[in-house]
């Protein structure tokens, strides 16, 4: 499977949609703005009051009304600073990334003008242009031009791998690590997060520009064990709803057997290591934070039904890993795989204390 070219979420602005579907990753962005407040304040006040131009890159940014979240607050936040501190408005430009498969015609059709609308509103007089690029491909390789980026922001998105690892074929029915994979299954996933995560830093540290920042969040874990349930029981349930169509033989066994998840979620110990041997930026903060799965549930969507967790999880998942699991699978098993993905994450809701773990880094190119 070439994961960059199935890799995206649920596009359009439907029921299954990102779009509908994305209030946790808003929630997370939320929890994390201090940072990012903080990190952001620090880069304006030291840069040069002449400079002209601030230049942003959200990296992974998606479809939907999350798409303008965080760059709109990086710039509001400048603004506000700019004028306490008697300076005349940059321009702002803004790079939105992520993968070709994205939908980025709803980005700039359906979301773009209201941005821009609310930003004029709320800065008023004296603000600067802000011009917007879409800036499709990975981010494991290079994006943009050398020493040009002043803020680079991510949220959600670089615990996706480029490629499933060599080496997992030994996992059989389970579509992630659990704590029934083989070792080697395991540090697999690890080797290629390592290459993956050097590879994103070392692209970054020629495109970024000296004291420039980074703030990156990825869902992560606080444990040292790569197969804790902290970090991979959201698909560990899946593979249980996978199994139970095996069974009653509505999907192959060797599919099951080849379905293999492209993510990693790092230990904060990790996250924290790869940064320091790759070596182009210092680490000024480096948090992990806990969020419910019950976080899920959509503030977007116009279904005026109450529905449980369960339901609202499983559409969650369902807008991240639809495009995966479609491919592999076809898309007549999906409406079924989902229903009783819901009533599996329902029953083990109910029973357990379910959370998703972040981690949260602040750097400084050197």
């Amino acid at each position: 499977m070439e994961v960059a070219q199935v890799l995206h979420m649920n596009g359009g602005l439907g029921d299954t949609s990102y779009a509908n579907n994305s209030s946790l990753q808003r929630k997370v962005m939320s929890m994390t703005k201090g940072i990012t407040e903080e990190t952001i304040t620090e880069l304006y006040i030291n840069m040069v009051p002449s400079n002209d131009v601030v230049c942003i890159a959200d990296l992974g940014c998606s479809s939907g009304p999350n798409t303008f979240f965080a760059v709109a607050e990086l710039v509001k936040i400048v603004d506000r600073l700019r004028r306490k501190l008697g300076r005349n408005s940059p321009d702002y430009q803004i790079n939105l990334n992520d993968l070709p498969g994205t939908d980025f015609n709803s980005i700039f059709q359906s979301f773009l003008p209201r941005f821009q609308a609310e930003l004029r509103q709320e800065t008023g007089p004296g603000f600067g242009q802000c011009l917007v690029s879409g800036v499709p491909g990975t981010f494991y390789g290079r994006l943009f031009a050398a020493k040009t980026l002043h803020f680079v922001h991510s949220s959600y998105s670089l615990m996706w791998l480029s490629k499933v690892p060599d080496g997992v074929e030994m996992n059989k029915e389970n579509i992630y690590m659990t704590r029934t994979s083989p070792q080697s299954v395991i540090d697999a996933y690890y080797e290629q997060f390592h290459r993956d995560f050097s590879n994103f830093l070392k692209c970054r540290s020629e495109e970024v520009v000296s004291n420039g920042k980074m703030v990156l969040t990825l869902l992560g874990r606080k444990v040292d064990d790569a197969s804790s349930k902290e970090c991979c029981y959201i698909w560990e349930l899946l593979s249980v709803a996978l199994q139970e169509m095996v069974s009653e033989g509505l999907i192959e066994e060797e599919k099951l057997h080849s379905f293999h998840i492209p993510q990693y979620t790092p230990s904060t110990k990790e996250v924290a290591s790869e940064i320091q041997k790759e070596g182009s930026f210092i680490i000024n903060r480096l948090e992990a934070s806990e969020i419910t799965w019950a976080a899920c549930s959509s503030f977007y969507s116009q279904d005026s039904i109450e529905h449980d967790d369960g339901y609202n999880v499983a559409k969650c998942m369902r807008s991240v890993a639809e495009p995966l699991l479609a491919k592999h699978f076809g898309d007549l098993v999906i409406d079924q795989l989902f229903d009783k993905y819901k009533k599996i994450l329902s029953d083990r809701m109910s029973k357990e204390d379910t959370k998703f773990i972040n981690a949260t880094v602040s750097m400084t190119r050197r």
